[in-house]
């Protein structure tokens, strides 16, 4: 190991490694052939303890292509399983490896993944690598996720590999860094009651308790309040989602992390006009992971973890059914009250009427009858801006305008307030899917990552409501089909 590659500040633990083994397989990465950094996170480099400088040299550049591993990282691919469009499967990393866990000064973990560095055991055909396209997008989509205040993994690096990646076409390969609070999902848990011993599904729990719920490792039944704060951090995840228009894509319970980070940006998208019936994916034909789908969704993938907790809840399985019914009962009520707080906020209502939801119901079932932006709807109401649109010029939207004007006005807080609220609640921009496009293909086919990075810049500021951020709000020219997004595979 070299002297300059501890110089960048990687400080590694294995935790991971400490669990049975049945839960991954020690591999090490592919090299990469040509290997060259497209872009470094550096303010997330810094805010893990890295030398951002260091990491832009040779030995950063080594890490991130897979061809050199840190001091006391032990590369591994996980196993997991998972319901995949509801169709049970075992699964694993098929083209991941964790290089461990990154000690930050403060003394917070953080996984360190490479994702694309070749073939694993869990790869079942697949090669392994992945495509420039793809990985950029999980780089923009994530870090505008984090932008907006949505719990998310994060992107540290891409790199270009120097290889081709043959797909329906030959694309530049390419390695993305990606930073998270843990890989643990709800499938590792299916994993464990699928091929795993009750003791090693113990361990596993304790695991995830120790690591991101400590403050529950004393409970009388702490896998039954694993359960219960699991569901409190998807029920908020996912109706911040809905609160910004995001949609998943792929909402398999491999891709539902244990500790609420959104995880998995494959066919991901922003909706533009509002419509509950939105999906992007080219594969989800059904609408199963639809945008009006997707609370229900969680649901249904939480149901599969308490199902996976039930040896642990208590060792009848009637009492353990019991138990588990209550919390996964709640999670309906958990969601709707983060995504009502979340839309008052929208509106500015600081406080809370019964008539609160017919309110935001009416707003948005105008909002799909006139097919209207939903982002630049809730920026316009923020400014007063209600003019130019379908929507703002009906009849329909004057009536439900003066309730709403009512009910600020039925409320103590000044106009002065509300507006506040609501310039801190309804982002100025989002990663507009034909904005997103745009900079891949300048990247893809000219090699030019200058408009990434102009774009990166004002997602960074969502809530600024700047007038450099004005052209990032239009919308994309009218096309002759839908816009269709892919797994990246």
């Amino acid at each position: 190991m070299t002297k300059e590659i501890k110089q960048t500040g990687w400080n590694f633990d294995n935790s991971y490694t400490r669990l049975p083994n049945t839960f991954y397989t020690s591999h090490s990465p592919d090299p990469a052939e040509f290997p060259k950094l497209v872009i470094l996170n550096e303010p997330l480099a810094i805010s893990l303890g890295l030398n951002a400088e260091a990491l832009q040299g040779e030995d950063g550049l080594l890490v991130f292509a897979g061809n050199k591993i840190p001091e006391d990282a032990s590369p591994l691919a996980q196993a997991y399983a998972g319901h995949q469009f509801a169709n049970f499967t075992m699964l694993g990393d098929g083209r991941a490896i964790l290089l461990g866990e990154q000690i930050t000064p403060d003394g917070e973990r953080f996984d360190i993944q490479l994702k694309g560095p070749g073939r694993t055991p869990y790869s079942r055909g697949g090669d392994g690598r992945a495509a420039l396209g793809p990985m950029l997008r999980e780089y923009i989509i994530s870090e505008a996720m984090h932008a907006l205040g949505i719990p998310t993994t994060r992107s540290l690096a891409v790199v270009t590999t120097g290889e081709a990646v043959i797909r329906e076409t030959h694309l530049p390969g390419a390695i993305l860094t990606r930073v998270a609070a843990s890989h643990l999902r709800v499938g590792t848990f299916q994993y464990a009651v699928a091929g795993c011993t009750v003791e090693e599904l113990k361990t596993l729990a304790d695991y995830a308790i120790k690591r991101h719920y400590p403050d529950i490792e004393a409970d009388e039944n702490r896998y039954l309040s694993l359960l219960k704060e699991v569901i409190k951090r998807q029920a908020a995840l996912i109706a911040k989602w809905q609160l910004v228009g995001f949609i998943h894509g792929v909402m398999n319970t491999d891709n539902m992390t244990i500790s609420g980070e959104t995880i998995d940006y494959g066919p991901c998208a922003f909706m533009d006009g509002y419509d509950p019936a939105t999906v992007f994916s080219s594969i989800d034909t059904q609408g199963r992971y639809a945008y009006g789908n997707q609370p229900g969704i969680g649901g249904w993938n939480l149901a599969r973890f308490a199902e996976s907790l039930l040896p642990l809840l208590h060792e009848d399985q009637e009492a353990a059914l019991k138990l588990a019914q209550e919390p996964i009962s709640e999670y309906p009520k958990l969601y709707q009250q983060n995504w009502l707080a979340g839309m008052r906020a929208k509106l500015g209502l600081f406080n809370e009427e019964t008539q609160d939801e017919s309110l935001i119901k009416d707003l948005l079932d105008l909002m799909k009858e006139h097919r209207a932006d939903y982002t630049n709807t809730f920026r316009a109401l923020t400014f007063g801006q209600t003019e130019g649109t379908d929507l703002f010029r009906s009849e329909e939207f004057n009536k439900w305008d003066d309730e709403w004007q009512a009910r600020l006005g039925r409320q103590e807080e000044t106009k002065e307030a509300s507006q506040k609220l609501m310039r801190n609640s309804n982002p100025a921009v989002i990663p507009r899917n034909h904005r997103v496009e745009e900079a891949l293909k300048a990247a893809e086919e000219q090699g030019d990552y200058s408009v990434m990075e102009k774009l990166l810049d004002v997602l960074s500021k969502p809530y600024a409501h700047s007038p450099e951020q004005e052209e990032y709000a239009t919308l994309p020219e009218p096309s002759a089909g839908p816009y269709r997004t892919f797994c990246g595979t």
